[in-house]
């Protein structure tokens, strides 16, 4: 793939896009949020404080993943590879919930409402990001012989992520890309229709956990499955968030249902 762009050694696609992604997720909330009568300031601040905490939460996550690694080689904690690495996307969407309801509390935006707001640009954001794994070649997927599969032959990817040169994979990158456009889209339309507060954000979550759970099985994990079970750390944390979006669903069907934000 490209792992770096015009061959400037400090401009890598993956960083670029991980940018595009960020601004693409960010300008969707405004938008929305503006629909919803949210104040774009407090939407802008909420964004950038959650992309921080994010980026957090995918460090520590990644560290809790393969404790056992870096607690044997403790000096890969601060080493460039570990600082380049995006870290697990799950944390980082942990920590920036966490982050959320921290900043609406302080701010009184209110929670449901701003969660749907953000949920779209979310699912946007994500796409575009896997499409820097990708690139980068960070996140593949485990060997296959499909038609679709990927070769990986560029030796700066290998020297970047790890991702084994010359070997058919399961592009499980573009897996989870294309599912998180296709659910972009989903949500798009969930917001030009009326809705209770909390269902595009439950909808998220519900999609969301239901394609990540399914595409882990089609990726590489070095560290292995947790506690030697058949299912890794992502698809046990893609269960407990499938349940959270499905029981909300489930309790708002007792509340009134707003109208679609455009026609505010």
């Amino acid at each position: 793939m490209y792992p770096e762009i015009f061959h400037l050694s400090f401009l890598h696609t993956y960083g670029v896009l991980v940018a595009l992604a960020f601004l693409a997720g960010l300008w969707m909330a405004n938008r929305l949020g503006r629909q919803a009568g949210l104040n774009a300031d407090a939407v802008t601040n909420l964004g950038i404080y959650c992309a921080l905490a994010a980026i957090a939460g995918a460090k520590i996550m990644m560290f809790l993943v393969d404790v056992r690694y870096y607690t044997e080689h403790p000096g890969e904690i601060f080493s460039l590879s570990t600082l380049q690495a995006g870290g697990v996307f799950y944390g980082g969407l942990i920590g920036a919930l966490a982050m959320a309801a921290w900043y609406m509390r302080k701010t009184h935006l209110p929670g449901l409402l701003t969660a749907d707001v953000f949920a779209p640009g979310i699912a946007l954001g994500h796409a575009i990001g896997r499409l820097g794994c990708f690139s980068a070649g960070c996140c593949w997927g485990v060997e296959c012989h499909l038609p679709w599969a990927v070769t990986f032959a560029n030796p700066v990817a290998n020297q970047l992520v790890g991702v084994p040169l010359n070997r058919p994979l399961h592009p499980t990158q573009l897996y989870e890309s294309f599912s998180e456009f296709l659910i972009f889209g989903i949500l798009y339309w969930l917001t030009r229709r009326a809705h209770t507060p909390g269902a595009i954000i439950s909808a998220y979550l519900i999609l969301y956990s239901t394609a990540r759970f399914i595409v882990e099985f089609f990726r590489f994990h070095e560290q292995g499955n947790l506690w030697g079970g058949p299912l890794d750390t992502s698809q046990w944390i893609s269960i407990a968030l499938f349940l959270l979006g499905a029981s909300y669903f489930v309790a708002m069907r007792r509340k009134p249902v707003a109208e679609p934000a455009h026609t505010r």
